[in-house]
């Protein structure tokens, strides 16, 4: 039977406790804004220029009868979506809103406030994401705790994360000091790809930066097809939030949120899936 009694150990330095709580700040800021600027077009296209008659994703209100109702088309698909997409709010006060104002920032449909909103936090996130890689890779945190080891890609141990995670067994004892091999991967992928991603189709859609760098559109198939990538690696990154929240929860919501305010986490002696 392993030893029960709890050890605190020092898992996250200052900078990445601050950068973390300045995402957290941004990216639910950009993500309301970017709602809200979405609901002045609520459509998605491929190429560089938008056929109206033919998106491929679209958001509205449509009359049925005597009634108005909210209609999400995906594809060739169509869904009523009445009180959540198209047509939402209060019974008995509804509007044509592409997305519910309590997701929204500002709460009003304004295309040039969520504009502001959304230009200042980005500028922001970008900053902070400078600021993160800057210090992460002089003092070495990407290399020694975001960057796999051999011994972590080993199939053996993916296959043994990729079980014990599905059984919501965490790791204990020295396992718990660092990432595992899924954690590293996801951070990563999250880092690397998802945020960089929506930075630069983000500014495909800035006209003074195509003028600049036209290249850029060109290389994610024309300005629409960057509107569509950078909605999609947003609720994405929507996505990676609501799972890394669920293992907050599932894994200890306080000795989680203590080590992102203190940088202290609290470890059990022990092996991953053992008993206490």
């Amino acid at each position: 039977m392993a030893n029960s009694k709890k050890v605190l150990v020092y898992r996250h330095a200052a900078v990445t406790r601050a950068t973390h709580w300045i995402n957290v700040l941004a990216l639910t800021l950009l993500l309301m804004s970017g709602l809200n600027i979405f609901g002045a077009h609520p459509a998605l296209y491929w190429g560089q220029k938008a056929t109206f008659a033919h998106p491929w994703v679209s958001i509205g209100a449509v009359d049925k009868g005597d009634r108005m109702i909210g209609v999400t088309q995906i594809g060739s698909k169509t869904f009523e979506t009445t009180g959540v997409l198209g047509y939402s709010g209060k019974v008995g006060s509804r509007e044509p809103v592409a997305f519910p104002s309590w997701a929204t920032v500002p709460s009003y449909r304004d295309l040039a406030d969520s504009r502001h909103w959304h230009f200042f936090f980005a500028w922001l996130f970008v900053a902070n994401g400078l600021v993160y890689w800057l210090v992460g890779l002089i003092g070495g945190h990407i290399r020694k705790d975001l960057v796999p080891t051999k011994a972590d890609v080993k199939p053996r141990n993916v296959w043994h994360e990729i079980v014990t995670h599905a059984q919501l067994k965490f790791p204990k004892g020295e396992e718990a000091r660092h990432y595992n091999v899924l954690q590293k991967g996801t951070y990563l992928g999250v880092v690397l790809v998802l945020l960089p991603l929506m930075v630069l189709t983000g500014l495909c859609m800035s006209p003074g930066f195509n003028a600049a760098a036209p290249w850029l559109v060109e290389l994610f198939g024309g300005r629409q097809s960057a509107r569509t990538i950078h909605f999609l690696t947003a609720f994405a990154i929507v996505g990676f939030i609501l799972l890394h929240l669920f293992m907050v929860v599932a894994s200890g919501t306080w000795n989680n949120i203590r080590s992102m305010v203190t940088g202290r986490y609290a470890i059990v002696p022990g092996k991953t899936g053992e008993t206490a």
